[in-house]
């Protein structure tokens, strides 16, 4: 019976890591990136940390974020998000800081069923379908392609 659930849980992880790879960009509205926009930085403005850019920081497991969360700071890799869909990239450090700081309030690790916890949370907060749809794509399309590979893949927004 465990054997089936990783198999399971594999198998959904390559399905989903192949619907980003093998999907087509999304076509968002300006409408829609401005409405994203607006709404990222009201989620900020909420955050109760200090988060600090960096070009090379990452942590190596969620238990270590956390460990900074608790002392009110967060790390924020410069390589963790994609700024292609924003009009500026401040907005994809927002979303960063947004999404390490829901994943410390879901306690949820960085593993698909973490991501997929997180995604949930914040998608309760989305003001339309159309974000949630780009936070499906950010948090769990990708992450489950990151995870599939072994490394970052290149950064887009799918829509199923």
């Amino acid at each position: 019976m465990t054997l089936t659930k990783v198999n399971t849980n594999i198998s959904l992880v390559e399905t989903l890591a192949k619907l980003y790879l093998e999907g087509k960009p999304a076509e968002i509205s300006d409408e829609t990136i401005t409405q994203l926009c607006d709404w990222l930085m009201g989620e900020f403005h909420q955050l109760p940390l200090n988060l600090q850019f960096s070009d090379y920081m990452r942590y190596h497991n969620a238990l270590e974020m956390f460990a900074d969360i608790k002392l009110q700071q967060l790390w924020v890799s410069a390589d963790s998000y994609d700024s292609s869909v924003y009009s500026n990239p401040i907005y994809g450090f927002i979303f960063q800081g947004m999404h390490d700081y829901d994943h410390y309030l879901t306690d949820s690790d960085f593993s698909l069923k973490g991501e997929i916890a997180t995604y949930k949370f914040t998608a309760k907060r989305a003001p339309s379908l159309d974000i949630q749809k780009i936070l499906y794509s950010e948090i769990v399309l990708r992450s489950a392609a990151n995870l599939y590979l072994g490394y970052a893949a290149s950064p887009k927004i799918v829509f199923l």
